[in-house]
Protein backbone atom coordinates (compact mmCIF):
# COMPACT_ATOMS: atom_id res chain seq x y z
CA UNK A 1 0.00 0.00 0.00
CA UNK A 2 1.26 3.48 -0.89
CA UNK A 3 0.16 6.14 1.59
CA UNK A 4 -0.76 9.35 -0.26
CA UNK A 5 0.06 12.29 1.98
CA UNK A 6 -0.94 15.93 2.00
CA UNK A 7 1.11 18.38 4.04
CA UNK A 8 -0.26 21.48 5.73
CA UNK A 9 2.56 23.96 6.36
CA UNK A 10 5.59 25.16 4.41
CA UNK A 11 7.80 26.37 7.26
CA UNK A 12 11.43 25.41 7.86
CA UNK A 13 10.11 22.83 10.33
CA UNK A 14 8.01 21.07 7.69
CA UNK A 15 10.97 21.26 5.30
CA UNK A 16 13.42 19.84 7.86
CA UNK A 17 11.33 17.47 9.92
CA UNK A 18 8.64 16.00 7.69
CA UNK A 19 9.56 16.06 4.02
CA UNK A 20 12.83 14.11 4.38
CA UNK A 21 11.25 11.07 6.11
CA UNK A 22 8.12 11.26 3.97
CA UNK A 23 10.03 11.32 0.71
CA UNK A 24 12.47 8.54 1.62
CA UNK A 25 9.87 6.10 2.93
CA UNK A 26 9.15 3.42 0.30
CA UNK A 27 5.41 3.41 1.08
CA UNK A 28 4.87 7.17 1.20
CA UNK A 29 4.01 9.60 -1.61
CA UNK A 30 3.59 13.31 -0.93
CA UNK A 31 0.99 14.41 -3.44
CA UNK A 32 0.06 17.91 -2.26
CA UNK A 33 1.09 20.75 0.03
CA UNK A 34 -0.91 23.67 1.38
CA UNK A 35 0.51 26.98 2.63
CA UNK A 36 -0.89 30.40 3.45
CA UNK A 37 0.89 32.27 0.66
CA UNK A 38 1.15 31.27 -3.03
CA UNK A 39 4.87 32.05 -3.44
CA UNK A 40 6.21 29.92 -0.58
CA UNK A 41 3.70 27.13 -1.27
CA UNK A 42 4.73 26.88 -4.92
CA UNK A 43 8.45 27.07 -4.05
CA UNK A 44 8.04 24.36 -1.42
CA UNK A 45 6.28 22.11 -3.93
CA UNK A 46 9.01 22.66 -6.50
CA UNK A 47 11.78 21.96 -3.99
CA UNK A 48 10.28 18.61 -3.03
CA UNK A 49 8.78 17.70 -6.42
CA UNK A 50 5.26 17.71 -5.02
CA UNK A 51 2.70 17.57 -7.87
CA UNK A 52 0.16 20.04 -6.43
CA UNK A 53 0.15 23.04 -4.13
CA UNK A 54 -2.70 25.00 -2.55
CA UNK A 55 -3.41 27.99 -0.35
CA UNK A 56 -6.87 26.74 0.67
CA UNK A 57 -7.01 23.73 2.97
CA UNK A 58 -10.56 22.76 2.07
CA UNK A 59 -9.72 22.86 -1.63
CA UNK A 60 -6.77 20.51 -1.13
CA UNK A 61 -8.84 18.06 0.87
CA UNK A 62 -11.64 18.18 -1.68
CA UNK A 63 -9.45 17.96 -4.77
CA UNK A 64 -6.78 15.42 -3.89
CA UNK A 65 -6.92 11.65 -3.39
CA UNK A 66 -5.34 11.47 0.07
CA UNK A 67 -4.86 8.79 2.69
CA UNK A 68 -3.20 10.93 5.35
CA UNK A 69 -2.23 14.48 6.27
CA UNK A 70 0.56 16.13 8.23
CA UNK A 71 -0.46 19.25 10.16
CA UNK A 72 2.66 21.36 10.67
CA UNK A 73 1.01 24.72 11.17
CA UNK A 74 0.33 27.21 13.97
CA UNK A 75 -1.59 25.86 16.95
CA UNK A 76 -4.88 27.66 16.26
CA UNK A 77 -5.27 25.74 12.99
CA UNK A 78 -4.73 22.27 14.45
CA UNK A 79 -8.34 21.63 15.46
CA UNK A 80 -10.10 22.70 12.22
CA UNK A 81 -7.59 20.91 10.02
CA UNK A 82 -7.66 17.71 12.08
CA UNK A 83 -11.46 17.66 12.20
CA UNK A 84 -11.70 18.22 8.45
CA UNK A 85 -9.20 15.44 7.76
CA UNK A 86 -10.66 12.92 10.20
CA UNK A 87 -14.11 13.69 8.85
CA UNK A 88 -12.87 12.39 5.51
CA UNK A 89 -11.36 9.29 7.08
CA UNK A 90 -7.78 10.48 6.70
CA UNK A 91 -4.99 9.50 9.07
CA UNK A 92 -3.53 12.50 10.89
CA UNK A 93 -0.12 13.52 12.20
CA UNK A 94 -0.60 16.78 14.11
CA UNK A 95 2.07 18.93 15.70
CA UNK A 96 2.09 19.53 19.45
CA UNK A 97 0.41 20.88 21.45
CA UNK A 98 -2.67 19.16 20.07
CA UNK A 99 -5.02 22.14 20.45
CA UNK A 100 -5.39 25.52 22.07
CA UNK A 101 -7.01 23.91 25.11
CA UNK A 102 -8.47 20.68 26.46
CA UNK A 103 -11.87 21.22 24.85
CA UNK A 104 -10.27 21.39 21.39
CA UNK A 105 -8.05 18.37 22.07
CA UNK A 106 -11.03 16.33 23.28
CA UNK A 107 -12.96 17.15 20.11
CA UNK A 108 -9.99 16.06 18.00
CA UNK A 109 -9.65 12.77 19.88
CA UNK A 110 -13.37 12.07 19.49
CA UNK A 111 -13.27 12.77 15.76
CA UNK A 112 -10.24 10.52 15.23
CA UNK A 113 -11.82 7.75 17.31
CA UNK A 114 -15.05 7.87 15.32
CA UNK A 115 -13.11 7.75 12.07
CA UNK A 116 -10.84 4.93 13.32
CA UNK A 117 -7.78 6.64 11.86
CA UNK A 118 -4.14 6.33 12.90
CA UNK A 119 -2.94 9.47 14.66
CA UNK A 120 0.43 10.70 15.86
CA UNK A 121 1.59 13.65 17.97
CA UNK A 122 5.35 14.08 17.43
CA UNK A 123 6.85 14.38 20.89
CA UNK A 124 10.27 13.98 19.32
CA UNK A 125 12.46 13.52 22.38
CA UNK A 126 11.00 10.10 23.17
CA UNK A 127 13.06 8.70 20.30
CA UNK A 128 16.45 10.22 21.05
CA UNK A 129 18.95 7.50 22.09
CA UNK A 130 19.83 9.19 25.37
CA UNK A 131 16.20 9.18 26.49
CA UNK A 132 15.58 5.68 25.12
CA UNK A 133 18.46 4.44 27.27
CA UNK A 134 17.22 6.26 30.38
CA UNK A 135 13.76 4.74 29.96
CA UNK A 136 15.27 1.28 29.61
CA UNK A 137 17.36 1.76 32.76
CA UNK A 138 14.33 2.90 34.74
CA UNK A 139 12.21 0.01 33.45
CA UNK A 140 14.94 -2.46 34.42
CA UNK A 141 14.96 -1.11 37.98
CA UNK A 142 18.24 0.82 38.00
CA UNK A 143 16.79 3.51 40.28
CA UNK A 144 14.27 1.26 42.02
CA UNK A 145 11.00 3.04 42.61
CA UNK A 146 11.25 6.53 41.12
CA UNK A 147 10.80 9.27 43.71
CA UNK A 148 11.30 12.38 41.62
CA UNK A 149 12.35 13.53 38.19
CA UNK A 150 13.88 16.86 37.20
CA UNK A 151 13.86 18.00 33.58
CA UNK A 152 15.33 21.30 32.40
CA UNK A 153 15.08 22.70 28.88
CA UNK A 154 17.15 25.87 28.46
CA UNK A 155 17.17 27.89 25.25
CA UNK A 156 17.59 31.52 24.28
CA UNK A 157 15.26 32.31 21.35
CA UNK A 158 12.94 34.19 23.69
CA UNK A 159 15.43 37.03 24.12
CA UNK A 160 14.37 38.26 20.67
CA UNK A 161 11.75 40.97 21.39
CA UNK A 162 10.18 40.71 17.94
CA UNK A 163 6.60 39.50 17.62
CA UNK A 164 6.29 35.71 17.59
CA UNK A 165 3.01 33.83 17.34
CA UNK A 166 4.45 31.31 19.80
CA UNK A 167 3.83 33.83 22.59
CA UNK A 168 0.43 34.99 21.30
CA UNK A 169 -2.38 33.44 23.34
CA UNK A 170 -4.96 33.58 20.55
CA UNK A 171 -2.70 31.64 18.17
CA UNK A 172 -0.59 29.48 20.48
CA UNK A 173 -2.89 28.92 23.46
CA UNK A 174 0.10 28.88 25.80
CA UNK A 175 3.67 30.13 25.65
CA UNK A 176 6.73 28.11 26.56
CA UNK A 177 4.59 25.57 28.47
CA UNK A 178 2.81 24.54 25.29
CA UNK A 179 5.80 24.91 22.99
CA UNK A 180 8.73 23.24 24.76
CA UNK A 181 6.96 22.29 27.99
CA UNK A 182 4.68 19.88 26.16
CA UNK A 183 7.78 17.86 25.27
CA UNK A 184 8.85 17.70 28.90
CA UNK A 185 5.38 16.82 30.18
CA UNK A 186 5.25 13.91 27.74
CA UNK A 187 8.84 12.82 28.32
CA UNK A 188 8.47 12.71 32.11
CA UNK A 189 5.26 10.65 32.05
CA UNK A 190 6.83 8.30 29.45
CA UNK A 191 10.12 7.84 31.36
CA UNK A 192 8.29 7.15 34.62
CA UNK A 193 5.44 5.20 32.98
CA UNK A 194 3.18 7.24 35.22
CA UNK A 195 0.31 9.72 34.94
CA UNK A 196 -0.27 13.09 36.55
CA UNK A 197 -2.46 13.80 39.56
CA UNK A 198 -1.90 17.55 39.99
CA UNK A 199 0.36 20.38 38.88
CA UNK A 200 1.44 23.76 40.20
CA UNK A 201 3.16 26.32 38.02
CA UNK A 202 5.14 29.53 38.20
CA UNK A 203 5.53 31.48 34.98
CA UNK A 204 7.03 34.78 33.84
CA UNK A 205 7.20 37.12 30.87
CA UNK A 206 10.75 38.39 31.10
CA UNK A 207 10.85 39.98 27.63
CA UNK A 208 8.41 42.60 26.42
CA UNK A 209 7.50 41.74 22.84
CA UNK A 210 6.42 43.82 19.88
CA UNK A 211 2.81 44.08 18.74
CA UNK A 212 1.52 41.92 15.93
CA UNK A 213 2.65 42.90 12.41
CA UNK A 214 -0.73 44.54 11.84
CA UNK A 215 -0.19 46.73 14.91
CA UNK A 216 -2.78 45.11 17.14
CA UNK A 217 -2.03 44.17 20.72
CA UNK A 218 -2.41 40.65 22.10
CA UNK A 219 -2.18 38.66 25.31
CA UNK A 220 1.48 37.78 25.72
CA UNK A 221 2.15 34.33 27.15
CA UNK A 222 5.00 33.05 29.29
CA UNK A 223 8.61 32.75 28.13
CA UNK A 224 9.74 30.90 31.27
CA UNK A 225 7.96 28.33 33.43
CA UNK A 226 8.52 25.87 36.26
CA UNK A 227 5.98 23.09 36.77
CA UNK A 228 5.83 20.87 39.84
CA UNK A 229 3.90 17.73 38.97
CA UNK A 230 2.55 15.12 41.39
CA UNK A 231 2.19 11.69 39.78
CA UNK A 232 -0.26 8.94 40.64
CA UNK A 233 2.55 6.80 42.10
CA UNK A 234 3.44 9.53 44.59
CA UNK A 235 6.57 10.55 42.70
CA UNK A 236 6.90 14.18 41.71
CA UNK A 237 8.58 16.06 38.92
CA UNK A 238 10.05 19.52 38.50
CA UNK A 239 9.81 20.45 34.83
CA UNK A 240 11.52 23.69 33.85
CA UNK A 241 11.39 25.23 30.40
CA UNK A 242 12.77 28.63 29.55
CA UNK A 243 13.37 30.54 26.32
CA UNK A 244 15.51 33.15 28.08
CA UNK A 245 18.61 31.18 29.08
CA UNK A 246 21.98 31.99 27.58
CA UNK A 247 23.86 28.66 27.41
CA UNK A 248 26.63 29.72 25.03
CA UNK A 249 26.41 26.57 22.92
CA UNK A 250 26.40 26.49 19.09
CA UNK A 251 22.68 25.66 18.96
CA UNK A 252 21.76 27.81 21.95
CA UNK A 253 20.01 25.16 24.01
CA UNK A 254 20.74 22.38 26.51
CA UNK A 255 18.76 19.54 28.10
CA UNK A 256 19.27 18.18 31.60
CA UNK A 257 17.59 15.22 33.29
CA UNK A 258 17.83 13.61 36.71
CA UNK A 259 15.83 10.75 38.16
CA UNK A 260 16.23 9.74 41.80
CA UNK A 261 14.73 6.55 43.18
CA UNK A 262 14.86 4.20 46.12
CA UNK A 263 17.85 2.30 44.69
CA UNK A 264 19.80 4.78 42.61
CA UNK A 265 20.14 7.92 40.52
CA UNK A 266 20.42 8.72 36.82
CA UNK A 267 21.85 11.93 35.35
CA UNK A 268 21.59 12.69 31.62
CA UNK A 269 22.85 15.70 29.66
CA UNK A 270 22.52 16.81 26.05
CA UNK A 271 24.24 20.04 25.04
CA UNK A 272 22.94 20.00 21.45
CA UNK A 273 26.53 20.03 20.22
CA UNK A 274 28.53 16.86 20.91
CA UNK A 275 27.42 15.70 24.37
CA UNK A 276 24.77 12.98 24.78
CA UNK A 277 25.73 11.47 28.09
CA UNK A 278 24.09 9.27 30.71
CA UNK A 279 25.63 8.72 34.14
CA UNK A 280 24.38 6.86 37.19
CA UNK A 281 25.06 5.51 40.65
CA UNK A 282 23.38 2.96 42.87
CA UNK A 283 22.41 3.46 46.49
CA UNK A 284 25.52 3.14 48.64
CA UNK A 285 27.96 4.23 45.92
CA UNK A 286 30.28 6.95 47.22
CA UNK A 287 32.38 7.84 44.15
CA UNK A 288 29.73 9.88 42.38
CA UNK A 289 27.86 9.19 39.19
CA UNK A 290 29.76 7.10 36.63
CA UNK A 291 29.22 6.88 32.85
CA UNK A 292 26.51 4.53 31.65
CA UNK A 293 27.37 4.35 27.93
CA UNK A 294 24.42 4.19 25.55
CA UNK A 295 24.50 0.67 24.01
CA UNK A 296 25.05 0.22 20.28
CA UNK A 297 21.60 -1.34 19.85
CA UNK A 298 20.01 1.80 21.30
CA UNK A 299 21.97 4.00 18.89
CA UNK A 300 20.45 1.80 16.15
CA UNK A 301 23.02 2.77 13.55
CA UNK A 302 22.53 6.54 13.74
CA UNK A 303 25.47 8.93 13.85
CA UNK A 304 26.63 9.99 17.29
CA UNK A 305 29.33 12.54 16.45
CA UNK A 306 26.99 15.50 16.95
CA UNK A 307 23.52 15.78 18.43
CA UNK A 308 22.24 17.28 15.18
CA UNK A 309 23.40 14.29 13.16
CA UNK A 310 21.83 11.93 15.69
CA UNK A 311 18.58 13.88 15.48
CA UNK A 312 18.59 13.89 11.67
CA UNK A 313 19.31 10.18 11.40
CA UNK A 314 16.77 9.11 14.03
CA UNK A 315 13.91 10.83 12.23
CA UNK A 316 15.01 10.42 8.63
CA UNK A 317 16.41 6.88 8.52
CA UNK A 318 14.84 4.84 11.34
CA UNK A 319 11.25 3.66 11.46
CA UNK A 320 10.04 6.01 14.19
CA UNK A 321 7.81 9.06 14.36
CA UNK A 322 6.87 10.16 10.79
CA UNK A 323 8.32 7.04 9.17
CA UNK A 324 6.78 4.87 11.88
CA UNK A 325 3.42 6.54 11.33
CA UNK A 326 3.56 5.78 7.60
CA UNK A 327 4.52 2.17 8.31
CA UNK A 328 1.68 1.84 10.81
CA UNK A 329 -0.85 3.17 8.30
CA UNK A 330 0.43 0.87 5.56
CA UNK A 331 0.16 -2.17 7.83
CA UNK A 332 -3.14 -1.24 9.48
CA UNK A 333 -1.64 -0.68 12.91
CA UNK A 334 -1.54 2.12 15.47
CA UNK A 335 1.37 4.09 16.87
CA UNK A 336 2.15 6.19 19.93
CA UNK A 337 2.16 8.93 21.04
CA UNK A 338 -1.28 9.36 19.51
CA UNK A 339 -4.05 11.92 19.95
CA UNK A 340 -4.89 10.36 23.32
CA UNK A 341 -1.37 11.11 24.52
CA UNK A 342 -1.66 14.61 23.09
CA UNK A 343 -4.86 15.12 25.08
CA UNK A 344 -3.18 13.90 28.27
CA UNK A 345 -0.42 16.47 27.79
CA UNK A 346 -2.99 19.16 27.00
CA UNK A 347 -4.69 18.48 30.33
CA UNK A 348 -1.42 19.23 32.13
CA UNK A 349 -0.84 22.39 30.07
CA UNK A 350 -4.31 23.72 30.93
CA UNK A 351 -3.91 22.86 34.61
CA UNK A 352 -0.52 24.59 34.68
CA UNK A 353 -1.99 27.75 33.14
CA UNK A 354 -4.80 27.73 35.71
CA UNK A 355 -2.25 27.29 38.49
CA UNK A 356 -0.05 30.12 37.27
CA UNK A 357 -3.07 32.44 36.99
CA UNK A 358 -4.04 31.57 40.57
CA UNK A 359 -0.58 32.28 41.98
CA UNK A 360 0.93 28.81 41.75
CA UNK A 361 -1.57 26.73 43.73
CA UNK A 362 -1.95 23.06 42.92
CA UNK A 363 -4.48 22.22 40.22
CA UNK A 364 -5.91 18.76 39.50
CA UNK A 365 -5.09 17.37 36.07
Amino acid sequence: MTVRVGVFGTSWWADTMYLPPLTNHPKSEVVAVCGRRPGPAEAFAQTWNIPAWYTDAEEMLRSEELDAVVIATANDSHRPLALAAAGRGLHVLCEKPLGLNVAEAEEMVQAATRAEVTTLVPFTYRWMPMNQWVRQLVAEGYVGRPLHINLRYYTSFGFDPSYSWRFDKAIAGAGIIGDLGSHWIDLARWLLDDTERSVSATTANFVERADRPDGTAYTQMEDSAVLTVQYQSGAYGVLQTSAVCWEGTPFGQTHHLEIHGTEGTIHATCDWDTVQQVRGLRKGDTEGAQPLPIPDEVWNGVRRDTVHNTYRDVFRTTDVMTRGWISAIASGQTITPDFGDGLAVQRVIDAALRSAAAGGCGEPV
